[in-house]
C-alpha cells in the first residue's frame, strides 16, 4: 500500500523559510512523477513543483525563484524548500505522486496524481 505523509508545516512571518518533507513507502521506486499542490479555501489546486523521473522540476510562476522541490531516492522522501514566503502561500500542502504518462510527462492537475498525502498546513503572516 502507497502511504504519503507530509511533515512540516507551520506558522511563519512573511519573508521566512519552512521546509516540507514527505516520507513515502509502498512504492517500488522514487524516479516517478512526484510533486506538491496547495490549495486555499474555495480555489482549486495549483500544482506547485513536480519533479519528474528523470529529475527535472517544473515550478509554478508563483514561487519560482522561491521555492525548491527535490528528493532522496535512498531514504524515500521528497522536500519541498520554500524561502521568501509571503502570506499568499498560506494554504494546505499536498504531497502527491504518479508514474509518469506518455513521453514522461506529468499530470498538471492534482486529480491527475494517483497517491496523495493528507496535507500539511502553512501559514505565512504579514
Amino acid at each position: 500500500q502507497v502511504q504519503l505523509v507530509e511533515s512540516g508545516g507551520g506558522s511563519v512571518q512573511a519573508g521566512g523559510s519552512l521546509r516540507l518533507s514527505c516520507a513515502v513507502s509502498g512504492l517500488s521506486r522514487m524516479t516517478i512523477c512526484m510533486g506538491w499542490f496547495r490549495q486555499t479555501p474555495g480555489k482549486d489546486y495549483e500544482r506547485v513543483a513536480v519533479i519528474d523521473s528523470e529529475g527535472s522540476t517544473t515550478y509554478a510562476d508563483s514561487v519560482k525563484g522561491r521555492f525548491n522541490i527535490s528528493r532522496d531516492n535512498v531514504n524515500n522522501i521528497l522536500y519541498l524548500q520554500m524561502d521568501s514566503l509571503k502570506p499568499g502561500d498560506t494554504a494546505i500542502y499536498y504531497c502527491a505522486a504518479a508514474w509518469p504518462l506518455g513521453g514522461g510527462y506529468c499530470p498538471e492537475h492534482f486529480y491527475g496524481m494517483e497517491y496523495w498525502g493528507k496535507g500539511a498546513r502553512v501559514t505565512i503572516s504579514s
